[in-house]
């Protein structure tokens, strides 16, 4: 991954750290006061609890990504030291796609949301569920590479005692 690369990516990812952390403090509060007087005022607590925790696993991958790109530029992404990272991502998306459902789940009852919108939710939860399973996969190739960087360090250790 070249230079430039590497810091187009860091820019994005800061740009996305900051837009999500003035997400979670300004519009959090201000969704906070348009849902007090309205027929979700009951379900206020709850549905920006959900919205400050789906911010949070979004800033979670944003992190480990940094990161992932700190080992690219490095070299060392072929480590297992690159799971840990991973296995957060995975877990973050996967955390992601319960909070949309419990989301729809907290939207459904009553008539201040229309039918349509929570069937949304729940597609969105199932994409989101979906890209879970995408970098699982990729965490699979991962695993693979690594294998083989091991194997390819051990026959270039034979081969050297060899000659």
């Amino acid at each position: 991954m070249g230079k430039l690369t590497v810091l187009a990516l860091r820019v994005v990812l800061l740009a996305l750290l900051a837009g999500s952390l003035f997400v979670q403090t300004v519009m959090v509060a201000l969704l906070s006061l348009d849902l007090e007087g309205s027929a979700l005022g009951d379900r206020r607590f709850p549905i920006l609890a959900i919205v400050v925790l789906g911010i949070m696993t979004a800033q979670t991958v944003l992190v480990c990504v940094w990161r992932l790109v700190t080992m690219v530029r490095r070299g060392t992404v072929f480590s297992h030291a690159a799971f840990r990272h991973v296995h957060i991502v995975i877990g973050a998306f996967v955390a992601a796609a319960l909070l949309v459902f419990a989301l729809g789940v907290v939207l459904a009852p009553g008539e201040a949301v229309a039918p349509g919108i929570v069937l949304l939710l729940g597609g969105v939860s199932l994409a989101v569920f979906g890209v879970a399973l995408i970098v699982l996969v990729l965490r699979m190739l991962l695993a693979q590479a690594v294998a083989r960087d091991i194997e390819a360090t051990r026959m270039r250790a034979e081969l050297e005692a060899v000659i």
